[in-house]
């Protein structure tokens, strides 16, 4: 038992995620705001409405965002654009990646 001056230890689990969390790429901050935009890399979302232009990253969230969103129109899926068939993506620049780690 600790009294109230006497600080707790840490866990190793407790550590291992603090070192996870500050060393994998959450997609968060500008570099995660360029990569979800699409504008350079091809982005996350694959999928874009044809109606209000939202991105989605596949079929069954796009059918999900046409019934809620547009629901006396008839979802199509030939009428749904493929961004990454699209987009012309200069292979010197790395794809966009969530889970990537900025250090080890």
């Amino acid at each position: 038992m600790t009294g109230k001056a006497k600080p707790k230890k840490h866990t190793a689990k407790e550590i291992a995620s603090k070192i996870d969390a500050a060393t994998t790429n959450r997609g968060g901050g500008k570099a995660g705001q360029s990569d979800r935009s699409g504008q350079e890399k091809g982005g996350h979302s694959k999928l874009e409405c044809p109606l209000c232009k939202i991105t989605v990253p596949d079929v069954k969230s796009m059918q999900i965002h046409h019934e809620a969103r547009h629901p006396k129109i008839p979802f199509d899926e030939s009428k749904v654009v493929d961004l990454h068939a699209v987009r012309v993506v200069d292979s010197a620049k790395s794809r966009p990646g969530v889970r990537g780690s900025f250090k080890k």
